[in-house]
This record gives C-alpha cells, sequence and structure tokens, in this order.
C-alpha cells in the first residue's frame, strides 16, 4: 500500500472518528432535555458498559486485527488471523454478554439502584455482536481499506443517535418511566450497532472474498496472535476508553456515597446534574483525542525525536488551556442553553478545569502508544481510577457532588503527570518549553478579560434574560473568546508555522503571522 493511499485512508478515520465523537457528546444534551436530571443519571449510570464496548469495536480489536493481517500479505495467514480472532472474541463477548446480563440485578445493586437492571441487560446484548463489527472492520483496515470502518462508524452513530432520541422521547410521551425510557436508550444504542454490522456485511458481500484453501498456521504463530489480541485489544483503546472509565467509577461509588450522605432520592438528581460535566469534558478534548489518534501511526519506537511529539503535546496544551477558560467563562450562559437552568455551578467548573489534562493526558497516552509501549498506558488507566475511587470515597461524604468532581480533577492531574514523565524520559528537551507556558496563559487571560468583559456589558441591556438570552450569549461568546485566543497565539508566535498547520484554517493563521513578521 502507497504511502499516499495510507494517508489518506487515515485521514478519512479520523474524520469519521471526529465526526462520532462530537455527534456523541452532543446527543445528550437533546437527551436530558427530554428525560429531565433523573433520566439523565439514569443513562450516565449504565453508559460506560456501552462506552467499553464502542471503544474495543472501533478502535481496539480493530486496531490490533489490522496490524496482524498487514504484518503478513499472504492470503492464508490473513484468514487464518480473521478465523483465530473471530473464535477469541467470540469466546470474549459471550462471557461479557453473560457477566452483564445474568449479573445485572447485582451490579444494579452496587450502583445503589435495582432499577437499573433492566438497562444493564439490554446493554448486554451489544456484545454480542463485538466479533462481527470487529473482524470486518480489523479485516478491511488490514488491507488498507478504510472506507468500510470510517461508513460504518458514522451510520452506526446516527443511527444509534437517532434512535436514542426517538424512542426515549416516544415511551415518555407514552406514559412509560424514566427507567423504562432509559432500556430504550439502551436498545437505541444496539440498533446502531446492528446498523454497522449491516454496512460491514454490504461491504464484505461486494467485495465477494473467496477462500480455496484451509486458512492454516504453526501453532505457536496461533499463540502469538491470541497473546497479542489478549493485550493489544484492549491497550490500543486505552485513549478512547479513559474517559469512559473514570465515569464507571463514579457509578459504582457515587450515588452510594451521596446516599449514605443522607440525600437519599435527592441523590440521583445531584448525580443527574454532575453528568452534566461529562459532554463538557468530551467537547473539550474531542479535538486534541482525534490528533493523538492520527498521531500514533505516524510515531516508532526507534525515533523518539519525531517532531510530530512535540508539535502534538502543544497543540493539545494550547487547545485545553483556550477550551477551559473560554468553557469557565461562559459556564453559566452554556449551562442554561445546553440545559435550561445555571444549577451545578460549582461541580462543572471543576470539571471544566480537568479538560486540560485529560486533553494532555490522551495525548501522552497516545505518544506512548506510537512509541511501542504497551503496558505504562495500562499502568497510567489503573493508577487514575484507584485515585478517582479513593477519593470519590474520601470526599464525596464531605463535598457531595462538588467531591466526586474534584476526584476527577485530581485524578486526570494524576495521570497527566505521570504520563508526561514518561514521554519526558524519551526526549532530550522539555515538551513544553517555560516561554510557550507563559504565553499561552497570556493569550487565555487576554481571552478571559474580553470575555468577562463581554458578559458583563450584554447582561446590561435591558431585555428578558432567558435561556434564548443565555444562548445568543454563548454562542457569540464561543466565536469572540475564539478568534481572541487564536489571534493571540499567532501574533505571540507561540507555535512555528508547521505547527499552526495542524489547526482548521492553518494557512489563514500562517499568512497573519507573517504579516505580523513583515
Amino acid at each position: 500500500m502507497e504511502k499516499k493511499d495510507w494517508l489518506r485512508g487515515a485521514f478519512v478515520l479520523t474524520v469519521a472518528a471526529l465526526f462520532t465523537k462530537i455527534l456523541s457528546a452532543f446527543y445528550r444534551i437533546p437527551y436530558q432535555n427530554i428525560v429531565g436530571d433523573v433520566g439523565f443519571y439514569i443513562y450516565q449510570q449504565v453508559y460506560p458498559f456501552y462506552g467499553i464496548f464502542l471503544a474495543l469495536s472501533t478502535y481496539g480489536y480493530p486496531v490490533a486485527i489490522s496490524k496482524l493481517i498487514a504484518e503478513n500479505k499472504q492470503s492464508t495467514y490473513k484468514f487464518a488471523v480473521v478465523r483465530l480472532s473471530f473464535y477469541f472474541l467470540s469466546c470474549l463477548s459471550i462471557v461479557m454478554f453473560s457477566v452483564l446480563y445474568f449479573g445485572a440485578s447485582s451490579l444494579a445493586a452496587l450502583m445503589g439502584d435495582h432499577q437499573l437492571a433492566l438497562l444493564i441487560r439490554a446493554v448486554s446484548f451489544a456484545f454480542l455482536l463485538l466479533p462481527f463489527t470487529s473482524v470486518s472492520r480489523g479485516y478491511f483496515q488490514g488491507g488498507g481499506e478504510m472506507n468500510p470502518t470510517a461508513v460504518s462508524q458514522v451510520v452506526e452513530q446516527l443511527v444509534r443517535v437517532g434512535a436514542i432520541l426517538f424512542l426515549s422521547s416516544f415511551l415518555l410521551h407514552r406514559g412509560f418511566t424514566v427507567y423504562e425510557a432509559g432500556a430504550g436508550a439502551m436498545i437505541g444504542s444496539l440498533m446502531g450497532s446492528f446498523a454497522a454490522v449491516a454496512v460491514l456485511v454490504a461491504y464484505m458481500l461486494r467485495k465477494r472474498t473467496n477462500v480455496h484453501t484451509e486458512p492454516w498456521i504453526p501453532t505457536k504463530e496461533k499463540r502469538k496472535v491470541l497473546l497479542f489480541l489478549a493485550v493489544h485489544g484492549v491497550t490500543i483503546c486505552l485513549a478512547n476508553m479513559l474517559l469512559v472509565l473514570i465515569q464507571l467509577v463514579d457509578s459504582f461509588t457515587l450515588l452510594p456515597l451521596l446516599q449514605q450522605a443522607g440525600l437519599h432520592e435527592l441523590a440521583k438528581t445531584a448525580k443527574g446534574i454532575y453528568d452534566r460535566g461529562q459532554p463538557f469534558i468530551q467537547l473539550g478534548t474531542v479535538v486534541a483525542t482525534s490528533f493523538s489518534l492520527a498521531l500514533v501511526p505516524m510515531l516508532s519506537h526507534e525515533q523518539t525525536e519525531r517532531n510530530e511529539i512535540y508539535t502534538a503535546v502543544r497543540v493539545a496544551f494550547i487547545i485545553g488551556m483556550g477550551a477551559v477558560v473560554g468553557l469557565v467563562c461562559i459556564l453559566k450562559q452554556a449551562n442554561i442553553m445546553l440545559f435550561k437552568d445555571h444549577v451545578g455551578a460549582m461541580e462543572l467548573t471543576i470539571l471544566a478545569v480537568s479538560i486540560l489534562f485529560t486533553s494532555l493526558t490522551l495525548t501522552s497516552i497516545a505518544i506512548l502508544q506510537g512509541l511501542g509501549d504497551v503496558f505504562r498506558p495500562i499502568f497510567l488507566v489503573c493508577v487514575g481510577m484507584i485515585a478517582k475511587w479513593g477519593l470519590n470515597v474520601l470526599l464525596v461524604p464531605l463535598w457531595h457532588t462538588v467531591g466526586a468532581a474534584v476526584a476527577t480533577l485530581i485524578a486526570y492531574v494524576v495521570m497527566c503527570a505521570i504520563a508526561f514523565f514518561y514521554v519526558q524520559k524519551r526526549m532530550s528537551r522539555p515538551l513544553l518549553s517555560l516561554s510557550i507556558i507563559i504565553q499561552t496563559i497570556k493569550a487565555a487571560a487576554m481571552m478571559a478579560i474580553i470575555l468577562v468583559g463581554y458578559i458583563i456589558l450584554i447582561n446590561e441591556l435591558p431585555i428578558h434574560h432567558g435561556r434564548l438570552f443565555s444562548s445568543l450569549q454563548a454562542i457569540i461568546g464561543v466565536f469572540i473568546g475564539a478568534f481572541v485566543y487564536i489571534i493571540m497565539i499567532v501574533k505571540k508566535e507561540v507555535l512555528a508555522e508547521k505547527d499552526l498547520l495542524a489547526f482548521p484554517f492553518g494557512r489563514y493563521l500562517i499568512k497573519i503571522k507573517q504579516r505580523k513578521a513583515g
């Protein structure tokens, strides 16, 4: 496969991943508007299970299988890998389905809400599709065909989001409970997965691949394939699974801790309000995550001084810092625009700050993976989950959901520090120079001053300050903040010209920089 074709395929996958992640963050907003805070809590409690399936079937095993196929072009080996992978994932999917379906009542009890068992059983069926989606995508990607994976991802997300919103709205209007509407949403997710399988099957039928020889490889090679799948299938998708795993810790700890702290039935509403922070975090980190995923194939453990590493870290830092400061400045307006009111201000502010550290952590994990480091990302995620769990136990009884937000922030800070340490050990110069940090903070401070001034002036207007007014404030604020921040970054020469190309409209930014230099 030619380098040009490979780059084109990687670009197609990156665009598809970016689209699906943005859609995955946005649909939660109308869903919360339909079902309310308690309904949102119900969905978010069980979503991490589906998120794990999505990460494994989209980013983990397809990439692992494609690597195995790409290493050996012989058709006999290729089909042997496909068959072994299908058997391995079939066993794994049956185990995961059984744990969720038959253990639904126990898992719901651990979460502090027995009524969640229905939703857990609904989402368990998605894992039965894992071998079909993963093996098909891995087979096509291993042969350099990225379109089937990209199209199946987009179709899956479109069908899933449409079905979730339709079914939840339909069920509530028919008088069903928010729990039953949540189960309907999980069935909607399942419909998206079936749509992805249908797309992949259509591509398979069009390809009309025939195997004339019995696929066979030596027993030693079989063991290597199975070991690779067992280890790399999970580690490859850790960058995409990290946010979901932190949410999973909250699913098992936050509600029981809130109930023990005396909130009782109010605990569900409090958890739903706290969960509003997830779309903000996801939207804030989606660009950095997509950039990291695009970066992984470009690295090699033999070349640790690749400029892509420094560029990725700088871009993640700049995007993260801009997202944090900008969002905090317009958080009240954004909260009212998206979720109708401004409750949970403190929790959302703390969670917004964590965007910087999620961006840097996800980028660092992607770099480590690109450099061939398999086990440190696993260690990082384990440390983060343990830190989050322990801090929840310590802080939630004291500060309720504010304590959970602080626990999330500290967990990401810890992971970011460790990940940075591991990456920095491989480099000869600092990943982020002091001058870049200072200039970026100055640009963010200027954006904050202008945004706060803009909000104060607009609030003085003698008109009704309702949801529409807050929406206009937030949308205009986003454009003002982004414009000021980008101009300041360019004017202060924080990024080199080659780095600016990583941003949308990078060529125009280079022209602005050259005009200033001239």
